[in-house]
């Protein structure tokens, strides 16, 4: 075949006029050898073509007459000395790691390991020339000009109007019978009309999809019979996943993910994607090699200094890709900008954010990833979310990332979960969290947005089960219950299970109201595991990462109870969306506002009087009231419009036993009665107005609120 020199730049296979430009980065590997394949199925290609150009350790090579569609991968040649972090073997088809589409599946055997199989220490030290092509997916050649995007641009939504809705793309729709079946569980379920009406009336803003890019499912759990159900083990982060495309794997998953994003963005719905760049799917010096390992490890990965033989592992997954290398540094910045650009995706999520922020060894927030992030025009107008943590020395940074990003915040979680099992001493806790976590947020001239508030999420219980289980129950995974976090500020309510008590059965739903509404009545940005709007059960597993089945997908067959907590869920974000004084783009601070004669928020005691020091730091005090003030004028976003709302007072129970509340307020006024766990609805009609001063009950473990009348 005749072939160009072709170009160093972009890297990945890119589509010109006449044929297809192949480009790889390789800073240790003395030659490259693209392969073609007739199919992703095929042991052998069919044409094997050196690259002999190479431009500042990019190999690179333009072959003309073929294009999108074309099925390939590369073969790397080096030295073998995994005791200098060298891992080359030409016998081993490498998938490019700025493939745009994956074609085929892992076929796990001895052949996809780099090494001689064997059962010794040192095993990974002997290279094995078995050839691996017939086991590996391939790369597709992607032409992405081929999309008619049309006048589709990303949402822009505002933070204070964002609700999140964290999602599976397959658990969502695989049962759901208002989705032609070919197309359950697939990209094309999530851009349907029956899932865009199903988000609209819920009422939030913003779908936030578990992990979207290509991934491997590892053969121990193959071996069981699971798969990698919540795709936490990366193998191409430009490349949708195949397997979550009903049109085809050969190029179409591309046009399906983007018919999504085009099909949800016209619906003003924002997808927002869950990113995994803190490990790939290789895991450790016993792993395999499907790409990065194979086409250069050394620079790839995060090494020990001391011994290059072994991974620094900063997320426990067996290694870590080295951000502080500048070619790895582009890749994660390529990859991206493709998504925002390309894909037209609004926002990310960053997995294990901590550990992309390390440099030499600790966390550094002025470190290379960020500021590439915070410098570049495309990346830092765009939705940046951080999981604020990894398992390493100092990796806990819940408040720590800069401007621009906000966080999951786990403190809020765990502060909120805490309060309403009646733990102890949790008051002044309870008031940061209602306000946006100042504590967190403040110092550093972030705003409330800052906070993404949430109770549960994909990882650990979901709602229903945080109300019914005090352990967790993990035995479907087949680790022995070892797996998942025993740490759960889980409350069964007095029963482990289900149960038929009718008490127990009323406590629980009241339990579900009360979190939901702490979590949408809360300064900053709320987020809804989805399922927990009806009830979804987990059957107390708290980490269903491989559970691709009834487990981890979406019922949608629901009864009373279950319509009955999907409606209150809906009416909490409508009212949270048409009352911005629970939705503040600026900290409260107590402040005074003349007119009105109320401070910005008012802490209240039981007794109606505002709280004292004591009072704050009384460890046997589980009741707590507030008034946010909405009726002086009040800065809406960041655009300068200013508005009046309410003003609203939340008492909140978080003992066992009914309390009496007197409600403060202006002389003369009344509190008009909007909210109450303790029913069944959650929300209050048709009930009579109560004068400031009056004493009302509330029940053990509940919340109402109510809305100012002069």
């Amino acid at each position: 075949m005749t072939t160009k020199p072709g170009l160093p730049h972009p890297l990945g296979a890119t589509v010109m006029d006449g044929g297809v430009n192949f480009a790889i980065h390789s800073d240790n590997a003395k030659s490259v050898t693209l392969c073609l394949f007739n199919s992703p199925e095929l042991a052998t290609e069919s044409t094997r073509i050196p690259l002999e150009e190479r431009t500042e350790n990019v190999f690179h090579v333009f072959v003309p007459g073929i294009g999108a569609g074309q099925f390939y991968g590369y073969r790397v040649d080096g030295e073998y000395d995994p005791k200098r972090g060298f891992r080359f073997n030409p016998a081993k088809l490498m998938v490019d790691p700025y493939a745009k589409a994956i074609a085929g599946n892992i076929q796990w055997c001895p052949e996809l390991m780099p090494y001689a199989v064997a059962k010794t220490d040192d095993r990974d030290l002997t290279i094995d020339e078995r050839d691996n092509a017939f086991a590996v997916p391939k790369a597709v050649v992607v032409d992405d000009k081929a999309f008619h995007w049309g006048n589709d641009k990303l949402v822009k939504r505002s933070w204070s109007e964002t609700v999140i809705y964290e999602v599976h793309t397959t658990g969502f729709s695989k049962l759901w019978d208002a989705i032609p079946e070919h197309q359950r569980g697939s990209y094309a379920a999530i851009g349907s009309k029956p899932a865009i009406d199903y988000f609209r009336k819920l009422g939030i803003t913003a779908v936030e999809l578990l992990p979207v890019h290509e991934h491997v499912d590892e053969s121990i759990l193959e071996s069981r019979g699971l798969s990698n159900y919540w795709g936490y083990n990366t193998l191409g982060f430009f490349a949708p996943h195949g397997a979550y495309s009903s049109s085809g794997t050969h190029g179409q998953q591309v046009t399906e993910f983007k018919q999504m994003v085009k099909n949800l963005h016209a619906a003003r719905l924002e997808v927002i994607i869950d990113v995994v760049y803190n490990h790939t799917c290789e895991g450790n010096h016993f792993g395999p090699s499907f790409s990065f390992r194979g086409v250069d490890n050394a620079s790839y990965y995060r090494l020990m200094p001391d011994n290059p033989r072994f991974y620094r592992d900063y997320t426990g997954c067996g290694n870590t890709p080295d951000v502080t290398h500048p070619r790895m540094l582009q890749l994660v910045m390529d990859s991206l900008r493709y998504w925002v650009q390309e894909m037209h995706v609004d926002g990310f999520r960053f997995d294990l954010a901590s550990a992309l922020t390390r440099e030499a060894h600790l966390p550094d927030m002025r470190g290379a990833f960020l500021d590439a992030i915070h410098q570049d025009p495309v990346l830092s107008r765009v939705k940046l979310i951080a999981e604020p943590w990894d398992v390493g020395e100092a990796g806990y940074l819940v408040g720590n990332f800069p401007i621009l990003w906000s966080e999951w915040n786990g403190k809020f979680r765990d502060g909120i979960r805490r309060f309403w099992k009646s733990d102890g001493g949790l008051i002044p806790e309870m008031a940061y969290k209602l306000s946006g976590s100042p504590e967190y947020y403040q110092i550093s001239g972030r705003r409330p947005y800052a906070s993404i508030n949430f109770i549960t999420s994909h990882d650990g219980f979901t709602l229903t089960d945080l109300v019914s289980y005090n352990e967790k129950h993990n035995l479907a995974n087949g680790e022995e219950n070892r797996d998942g976090d025993n740490n759960n500020l889980s409350w069964n309510c007095g029963v482990e299970g289900p149960t038929d008590d009718p008490e127990i059965d009323a406590l629980r739903d009241r339990q579900r109201r009360n979190f939901l509404a702490t979590l949408f009545l809360s300064q900053g940005v709320p987020m809804l595991n989805a399922g927990d709007e009806f009830g979804r059960t987990q059957n107390g597993n708290n980490n269903i990462y491989c559970q691709d089945n009834e487990l981890g997908w979406f019922s949608w067959e629901r009864d009373a109870k279950a319509a009955a907590i999907q409606r209150y869920t809906s009416r909490l974000i409508k009212f949270r969306q048409q009352h911005p004084v629970f939705r503040h783009t600026k900290f409260l601070n107590g402040r005074m506002i003349e007119e009105v004669g109320l401070k910005d928020v008012t802490w209240l005691h039981i007794t109606g009087e505002e709280m004292t020091e004591p009072q704050w730091h009384d460890a046997n005090l589980r009741t707590l009231a507030m008034i946010l003030c909405g009726d002086a004028p009040l800065l809406r976003g960041d655009d300068g419009e200013r508005y009046r709302d309410g003003t609203f007072l939340l008492c909140f129970n978080a003992s066992h036993e009914p309390v009496s509340f007197k409600l403060a307020g202006p002389q003369g006024a009344f509190w008009k009665p909007v909210l109450d766990t303790a029913t069944e609805d959650g929300f209050v009609s048709r009930a009579r107005s109560i004068p400031v001063g009056d004493v009302v009950a509330l029940i053990d473990h509940s919340l109402k609120v109510y809305q100012l009348e002069r």
